[in-house]
C-alpha cells in the first residue's frame, strides 16, 4: 500500500475521532482531560473527502430517505423541525415555563399536554394550533418569552438485527466489501489489553432503547404501547448479560430497561429519553447505556448533565450515517462516553457516524446478539458496540460515585488495546459471539 493510500485509509478509519476527546462534565463531578487523539472530522460531505465518495453519497442518501419515509409515513405523527430533523408533530417543548408564560400560551390557541419535573428541570409540552409548523410554532412562543423551546426530536436505533432491516443491511454489506477491498486486509485485533479487577459483582447497567426480552430487574415504558420486547433492545440488552448462545460482556448485571419507542411511531423523541434517564438515575443505576442518535436538544442536554451530576455515566453509540452526517446525540453531549464499533479485522465501521468526540472503540459487526424471540441472529452497528463499553465500565463503576468516575475511566483505559481509531482504545475486543 503507498504512502498516499495508507494516509486515506487512516483518514476513513478516523471519521469518528475528533482533535480532542472532550469529557469533561458539569461540577462537581469532572472526568479527567485527555490529551488529543488522532484524526480530525470537519462538517459536511467534504468532512468526508478521505473515503470512498460512493460509500459516503450513499449512507447520506440512506439517511435522507430514512427521513423522508419516516414522515411520509406518519405525516400527522411526525414533522421536519426547522433544522429538518424529524420530530414530533404540531408538538414544542418549552424549558422552565411558568404560568405566566403558559398563560399567555393558552391565550393564543396553545394546550398544555403536559408539564412536569425531570431532575429538577421544569418543562411543559404543548400542542400548536392546527396548522402551525414547528417552525412558526417556535417562533410564537419565543415572542410570547419563552427562553428555551425547542421541537422534540426523534433519535433513531443505531444498528440492524438480521432478518429484521434486510434491505440496510445488505446495502451496508455492499458498501463494506468495497471499502475492505480498497483497504485492504488488517489483522484482527483480539488482544483485550490488560485484565481488569472487577469491583462489583453484580453491576447495575441501565438501557434506555426499545424493550427488552428476557429476564431484566426492572423495565418501564416512556411511549404509548411500552414496554414491549423489540429485536434492537433485546439484542443490547444480550450483550450485556447473555441470552441462550449469546455470551454478555456482564453477565450477573442487574439490567434496568427503559423502552422510548413502544408501538408510537413518534417514539424515541427528547422527552421519552429524558424522563427515561430520569428513572434511571432515580433508581441508582450508575451506568446507562443508549444506542440512538438524534439532533442536539435543550431538554435533554440538560438532563444528560444533570444525571451526570448525580454520578451516573452514559455510554452512546455515535450512529451508522457515515462521516457527512451531522454530530450524533446524546454521544456529542460533554462528558457522555462516545463509542464507535469494530468489525471482526478491527477495522471501524465504514458506516460509523461521528460525535463531537470519540472516547471508545468496541465490536459491532461480525457477532451475534438475541432477538426479542430469543434467537441469535447476526448484528451491525454502533448500537452493539454501545453495551460492550457500559458493561466494561460498570464492572469497576458499582455506584453513583463522582470521587470514583475518572479512577473507573483509568481502569478502563489501562486494560483498552491502543489505537490511533479508537478514541481511548479498545475494550471488550473478545467479548462478540461469532457467527456458527
Amino acid at each position: 500500500m503507498t504512502k498516499t493510500k495508507r494516509l486515506v485509509a487512516l483518514g476513513l478509519l478516523a471519521c469518528a475521532a475528533t482533535a480532542r476527546a472532550q469529557l469533561t462534565l458539569p461540577t462537581p463531578v469532572q472526568l479527567p482531560t485527555l490529551g488529543d487523539v488522532p484524526g480530525r472530522v470537519r462538517g459536511g460531505i467534504e468532512a468526508a473527502a478521505e473515503m470512498p465518495r460512493q460509500a459516503v453519497r450513499r449512507l447520506d442518501a440512506v439517511r435522507r430517505a430514512r427521513i423522508a419515509d419516516l414522515v411520509r409515513a406518519n405525516p400527522d405523527r411526525i414533522a421536519l423541525d426547522r433544522d429538518g430533523f424529524p420530530a414530533r408533530a404540531g408538538e414544542v417543548v418549552v424549558d422552565d415555563a411558568d404560568d405566566a408564560l403558559i398563560a399567555k400560551a393558552t391565550a393564543a390557541g396553545y394546550a398544555v399536554i403536559e408539564r412536569g419535573d425531570i431532575l429538577g428541570i421544569g418543562f411543559a409540552r404543548l400542542a400548536a394550533p392546527r396548522g402551525r409548523t414547528l417552525k412558526a410554532a417556535i417562533r410564537d412562543l419565543e415572542a410570547l418569552g419563552a427562553t428555551q423551546v425547542s421541537a422534540d426530536p426523534l433519535h433513531v436505533q443505531n444498528g440492524v438485527v438480521a432478518g429484521t432491516g434486510r434491505s440496510q443491511i445488505v446495502g451496508i454489506s455492499a458498501i463494506t466489501r468495497g471499502a475492505a477491498a480498497w483497504l485492504g486486509d488488517r489483522p484482527a485485533d483480539t488482544n483485550a489489553g490488560k485484565a481488569m479487577t472487577d469491583t462489583a459483582a453484580t453491576p447495575a447497567i441501565g438501557v434506555i432503547d426499545g424493550g427488552a426480552g428476557g429476564a431484566v430487574a426492572g423495565q418501564r415504558g416512556f411511549a404509548a404501547g411500552a414496554p414491549r420486547a423489540s429485536d434492537h433492545g433485546s439484542a443490547v440488552a444480550s450483550l450485556i448479560v447473555g441470552r441462550g448462545s449469546v455470551r454478555g460482556a456482564a453477565p450477573a448485571a442487574r439490567l434496568y430497561v427503559a423502552d422510548v419507542y413502544g408501538g408510537d411511531p413518534a417514539g424515541g423523541n427528547a422527552v421519552a429519553i429524558a424522563k427515561a434517564l430520569g428513572w434511571l438515575v432515580g433508581e441508582r443505576v450508575p451506568v446507562v447505556t443508549i444506542s440512538l442518535v438524534g439532533p442536539p436538544n435543550p431538554l435533554l442536554g440538560r438532563v444528560v448533565a444533570a444525571a451526570q451530576r448525580r454520578g451516573t455515566i452514559i455510554v452512546a453509540a455515535v450512529g451508522n450515517d457515515g462521516p457527512a452526517a451531522p454530530p450524533a446525540y446524546p454521544a456529542s453531549y460533554p462528558g457522555v462516553v462516545a463509542v464507535t464499533a469494530v468489525d471482526a479485522r478491527g477495522r471501524v465501521l465504514i458506516e460509523a457516524g461521528r460525535a463531537t468526540h470519540l472516547d471508545y472503540a468496541a465490536p459491532g459487526a461480525d457477532m451475534l446478539a438475541a432477538t426479542a424471540a430469543g434467537n441469535a441472529a447476526p448484528v451491525r452497528g454502533t448500537s452493539f458496540a454501545a453495551p460492550l463499553v457500559a458493561a466494561t465500565i460498570a464492572r469497576v463503576y458499582p455506584a453513583q460515585d463522582g470521587a470514583a468516575w475518572a479512577r473507573a475511566l483509568k481502569a478502563v483505559d489501562a486494560a483498552a488495546k491502543p489505537g490511533a481509531r479508537y478514541g481511548r482504545g479498545l475494550v471488550c475486543a473478545t467479548c462478540r459471539t461469532p457467527p456458527r
